[in-house]
């Protein structure tokens, strides 16, 4: 399931630097817009302690972790929704992402140029939701023609569709973004095919200095207060400090390191874990003794469905499930001893998979 977060903020906010944190691809990072001009991709796992609990439980050849993309996308300016600077292509990649973290910055530092000249992380926040407001805007106008023209036909759904874009344009005239206007399942999916921009979710990343990291700063409660009816999650990170840790490979040292600045763990395992929970994914778990492996699936999903992520045979020829709890398996420590205690679930075609199923699926094709 190759779900993406895209990495955006305006030029020099650190973006670069935490994307360089979170994978090993590397993107350049230097002191002047568009550093980045296509976007990187960097494949990171998703932490998860259950792995550790399942391995040491089954003992496998090999342990394999679920995984999340992040896009690192090409520094925005006043004026993209009109194509100035990289706007275009800046507008295109993070159409094509499925959620927005947008790194704001929270630190004062003259050594790093703003590029508007003064550091401001309300102002640039309200920069990058103008542009991304002004384009929806121009996908519901549009929208919007096509529905008058169908709904004067008499037309009860064109009606129906009208007053629906009708009250998202008038949503966005007042500047605010489309996720924090309350719409059903219905009309989420009646404008599905607009791929709005900012109706994808969003974290807020809050980069700040150092002596910062846990008691933030006068930037960061401004940030907090302008999301506060957005219904959006706010991270504080320093980024340079997740840049080394990243450097370092060895746990003991990451530990060590972590420990000297009083954390437990670092804010970019926040983060993945966020931007997973954020697009709506959980886990379960596959033991054996060639491997343990985390499958990610979406939250709501039926046993079936779980099991076609596997291999679409899995699905098609479904039989039954049979599911362990993490809980249980550390309490009885083998899977002969969880059968004979009457804790293998065996569930069928209905059962919605919770997050931490430990599960082994019987099919026939």
């Amino acid at each position: 399931m190759a779900l993406q977060c895209g990495i955006v903020g305006l030029p020099n906010v650190g973006k670069s630097t935490l994307f360089n944190a979170l994978s090993s691809a590397k993107a350049e990072s230097a002191n002047y817009p568009f550093c980045t001009i296509e976007p990187n991709v960097g494949v990171v796992t998703v932490p998860d302690p259950r792995l550790k609990i399942l391995e040491e439980l089954v003992s496998p050849q090999r342990v394999l972790p679920t995984i999340m993309e992040f896009v690192d996308i090409a520094g925005l300016v006043r004026g993209a929704s009109k194509g100035e600077g990289l706007g275009n292509q800046f507008l295109a990649n993070i159409r094509e992402v499925d959620a927005i973290v947008h790194v704001v910055r929270c630190f004062e530092d003259p050594n790093v140029i703003h590029v508007d000249g003064k550091v401001s992380p309300v102002l640039d926040k309200e920069t990058i939701d103008t542009e991304l407001q002004l384009k929806d805007l121009e996908s519901i106008e549009k929208k919007q023609q096509r529905a008058q023209k169908m709904a004067k036909s008499g037309d009860k759904n064109a009606q129906k569709e009208l007053a629906l874009v009708e009250k998202i344009k008038a949503h966005l005239e007042e500047g605010k973004n489309v996720r924090a206007l309350e719409l059903d399942e219905d009309e989420k999916n009646a404008i599905a095919e607009l791929c709005l921009l900012t109706m994808k979710p969003v974290i807020y990343v809050a980069n700040v200095e150092e002596t910062a990291i846990h008691t933030g700063n006068a930037h960061v409660d401004a940030l907090k207060e302008a999301i506060k009816d957005e219904n959006a999650q706010i991270i504080v990170v320093s980024a340079s400090i997740e840049e080394q840790i990243a450097a370092l490979e060895d746990p003991e040292e990451r530990a060590m390191f972590l420990e000297e600045y009083d954390l437990k763990e670092s804010g970019l395992d926040q983060l993945i874990r966020a931007s997973y929970n954020i697009l709506g994914l959980i886990t379960y778990f596959t033991a054996g003794e060639k491997e343990v492996k985390a499958w990610t699936i979406k939250k709501g999903y039926k046993a079936p469905q779980a099991a076609g992520v596997i291999h679409s045979d899995f699905e098609r020829g479904f039989i039954r499930a049979e599911v362990i709890k993490i809980p249980d398996y550390q309490q009885y420590k083998t899977e002969n001893a969880i059968k004979e205690a009457g804790k293998l679930h065996v569930e069928g075609k209905e059962y919605v998979v919770a997050d931490g199923d430990v599960m082994h699926f019987r099919f026939n094709v």
